[in-house]
């Protein structure tokens, strides 16, 4: 089944997926679908992905001046992209983006000459389709927006107190994720060690003793620590 992407039919494929811009959409999309699967399996998490939306306010009433941070967040907030999963968000865009960048180099660039003209066309192809991607993500997206918000108060509500399994390499005050028991799959959460010193390892029972919203992690203890 898997011979024909060997053959010489896929060459028109891979000719166009590997042409700029689409190659920028390319990369995305195996750098975040591999970034996904990695921490599926415990060995990351996507925390430096995730993006709360900073207080644009502080930035506009002259006190602080406008930061860089400020302007992705009125960015994200117009693209209606605040309050979704970022990895999810990032994916999306990504695959989005590669399907029209790849539809617009199959019909249209061999109308274009080659050289700096193509060059340029391309430039412009490549920051219409991620904006193009990335007004179409915060489309789909939207509906589910108070459903992430919702789903996530419920969850910090509840598994406070309660135990939970490490299931990346190492847990300290940087990194980690846990997995809770709630009946079904489990929930994974972002979890840090509450003493510097203290580090627990893929395996280890720990409790999440307190909840910090500002970086949306637990703080935790081990579970024998817990119970003296």
């Amino acid at each position: 089944m898997f011979a024909i992407f060997f053959t010489e039919a896929m060459d028109p494929f891979y000719n166009i997926i590997l042409t700029f811009p689409v190659i920028v959409f390319t990369c995305l999309l195996i750098l975040f679908t591999f970034f996904g699967l990695i921490a599926v399996l415990g060995l990351i998490d996507l925390d430096f992905l995730n993006f709360d939306g900073p207080d644009i306010d502080g930035g506009l009433d002259g006190s602080e001046g406008l930061t860089s941070s400020h302007v992705l967040a009125g960015i994200m907030m117009r693209l209606g992209l605040v309050g979704i999963p970022m990895p999810l968000v990032f994916f999306l865009v990504s695959l989005i983006g590669w399907i029209l960048s790849f539809l617009i180099v199959e019909y249209t660039f061999h109308f274009i000459p080659d050289g700096i003209v193509q060059f340029i066309v391309a430039l412009a192809v490549l920051v219409g389709v991620l904006y193009a991607a990335a007004m179409i993500t915060g489309k789909l997206l939207n509906p589910f927006r108070d459903f992430f918000k919702t789903a996530h108060q419920e969850v910090q509500k509840v598994i406070v107190g309660q135990s939970a399994l490490v299931r990346t390499s190492i847990v300290n005050t940087e990194f980690g994720e846990a997995t809770v028991n709630d009946g079904g799959a489990g929930l994974i959460v972002k979890v840090r060690s509450y003493k510097s010193e203290e580090e627990f390892k893929r395996g280890d029972k720990i409790v999440l003793l307190e909840y910090v919203a500002e970086e949306n992690i637990y703080k935790v203890i081990s579970e024998q620590e817990f119970k003296i």
